[in-house]
């Protein structure tokens, strides 16, 4: 009872996070879903799809209703972000990829991401002119971006929003905010993808991904509403010294 409780309350630290940061929110689930509730690592990786998944498109809404989401940057992003996905799903299926390869994997990239936001947290990148962007040569790897994030998505379970909001910011031309907003959508459908993914491949504890996602949505919801107020820069690097120390502990364990 006492492993539930604390699992949720972390869930809740996992929806602060996305409604906060805009990312972050897998490299939280997986560890709690391994370490904390003794899951299998594919199936805690395709249960933390479907939580982050969820509270993502949760926590979009109050970031929508304050126009903070860029459907036409979505849209140029996403489609390459599935295909991602699926396919970074399926690459967990193959001969040779444990359980190691694929905690490990996430535990380096989770340290690129911490590394990545405690650098940025001195430094919020500022967009572009969209009309530059568009006429840049660089806009192509908005949806190459895209692709890249969504096969790691798909084989450990990071939402990536780490590095969907910078893409967005630098290369689609976007404010900070928007970009958060933005990438919690894209998030969704990359969760989506990866879910379908692993389809097959899985057991899935629903009920308690159900019960995670419930309790990951109160804290998505309380994040967005702090992320008015609360300065990001700050937020990012605490966030960025957190996530190292998680990156720390799962290289170790492996």
């Amino acid at each position: 009872m006492l492993i539930l409780i604390v699992g949720h309350l972390l869930a809740i630290c996992i929806g602060l996070s996305l409604g906060l940061i805009g990312g972050g929110g897998s490299i939280l689930a997986v560890p709690v879903l391994v370490y904390i509730m003794g899951i299998g690592t594919r199936e805690a990786i395709a249960m933390s799809l479907a939580i982050v998944g969820s509270v993502s498109l949760l926590g979009m809404l109050p970031h929508w209703r304050r126009g903070n989401v860029n459907f036409k940057t979505f849209a140029i992003f996403t489609p390459t972000a599935m295909i991602g996905a699926y396919f970074g799903a399926r690459l967990a299926s193959f001969p040779g990829i444990t359980d190691t390869i694929q905690m490990m994997t996430f535990g380096a990239i989770a340290l690129l991401a911490s590394i990545l936001m405690i650098s940025r947290s001195n430094h919020v990148p500022k967009a572009v002119d969209p009309s530059v962007a568009k006429d840049n040569s660089r806009w192509w790897l908005i949806p190459l971006g895209g692709l890249g994030v969504g096969v790691i998505t798909g084989f450990v379970g990071v939402g990536g929003g780490f590095a969907i909001v910078p893409v967005l910011v630098l290369l689609g031309g976007i404010p900070i905010k928007e970009a958060i907003g933005t990438s919690l959508l894209i998030i969704t459908f990359n969760s989506i993808a990866g879910i379908i993914g692993y389809l097959g491949q899985v057991p899935i504890n629903w009920s308690l991904t159900f019960s995670m996602t419930i309790a990951a949505s109160l804290g998505t919801l309380g994040g967005a509403y702090l992320n008015q107020f609360i300065d990001g820069k700050r937020l990012q690097k605490f966030f960025g010294f957190f996530v190292l120390g998680i990156a720390t502990v799962v290289l170790l364990q492996h």
